[in-house]
């Protein structure tokens, strides 16, 4: 699949928001001494992110004054369901920053945490199954993908938190989370492995084989199916080379995951917040990485006859 660049952040934005808020819902549930003005500016970050990820999907939108109309689908449509559940999750982030920041004491704003929770992984979910739910794509159509997102939005929101907490001088919160955030940084290493392990030993049901109806054993595509580029040319394959691919497969995984590892390690060893920011850092770039590798390594059936030639 060709890799859309607002696709891709949208999905890391939005990812890095939701593990923020989760973490913060943890902490203020859990009792985790943290400074008021801490949480609002954490707040802050998570909305900010969100409303970016929420503008860069516009960018795709070839009539943009018709989004509206992505909601009317919501009953067979996960992307529907995402686009509805989306906006819903940055009230309630907005909602929570609101009644914190006007001190409110009603028994409702107890509830805006689990709430909170609860919309992240709801949100997770819908943006998962999106791709999930496309069983002609056997890259994506596996529990996998929904693990994935959760985990990497996790890792990466918890990174963040993390960080901002290491520069804020809310050690508390560091010593309480800095364990867990590593935890899950290395088990969505593995899920994330595992999954690479399972897409490189997929057999596509489909074949030019099965495509084309010949059944000869070795038959062989000369032609890409016309002399010009097209919507399908464009849209269902990256037209990066192997080499390429194979080098972001090797680096996102080096850049979200062993970097940020081997830096929260160093920062839990450590009084010093250059670690945790260093593990912001590297994340970073990684996380598009992973995305994009995410989206490229995805073969669309009809590149059978658009995309491959001899």
């Amino acid at each position: 699949m060709h890799p859309a660049f607002s696709i891709l952040f949208f999905t890391t934005l939005a990812g890095v928001a939701q593990g923020l808020a989760v973490l913060l819902a943890l902490a203020t549930l859990l009792g985790v001494a943290m400074s008021p003005g801490f949480v609002l500016n954490a707040l802050v970050v998570a909305e900010v992110l969100l409303i970016a990820g929420l503008a860069s999907s516009f960018l795709h939108l070839g009539h943009k004054m018709r989004a509206w109309r992505a909601v009317l689908m919501w009953r067979t449509s996960w992307m529907s369901r995402e686009v509805i559940v989306l906006p819903a999750f940055i009230g309630l982030v907005g909602l929570w920053w609101l009644a914190l920041a006007l001190h409110a004491s009603a028994a409702w704003v107890k509830l805006l945490p689990w709430l909170v929770l609860l919309g992240s992984f709801v949100l997770w979910y819908c943006t998962a199954m999106i791709y999930a739910s496309l069983r002609f794509i056997e890259e994506w159509a596996h529990r996998f993908t929904i693990v994935n997102f959760t985990l990497i939005g996790l890792s990466s929101g918890m990174v963040l938190a993390c960080a901002l907490a290491a520069l804020a001088g809310e050690t508390a919160f560091v010593a309480r989370f800095g364990s867990t955030t590593l935890v899950l940084t290395l088990l969505a290493w593995l899920v994330r492995f595992l999954s690479l392990r399972r897409n490189a030993a997929i057999r596509h049901r489909s074949t030019l084989q099965s495509a084309t109806g010949i059944r000869a054993p070795q038959l062989v595509q000369k032609s890409m199916g016309m002399s010009a580029g097209s919507f399908n040319t464009r849209e269902f394959f990256h037209g990066a080379s192997a080499l390429a691919v194979k080098n972001v497969r090797l680096g996102f995984q080096v850049l979200t995951f062993a970097v940020p590892a081997l830096c929260l390690l160093w920062g839990l060893s450590s009084a010093s917040t250059a670690p945790w920011l260093l593990a912001l850092v590297s994340q970073a770039p990684g996380l598009l990485a992973e995305r994009w590798f995410f989206f490229a390594q995805a073969k669309h059936p009809q590149n059978l006859y658009y995309q491959t030639v001899s």
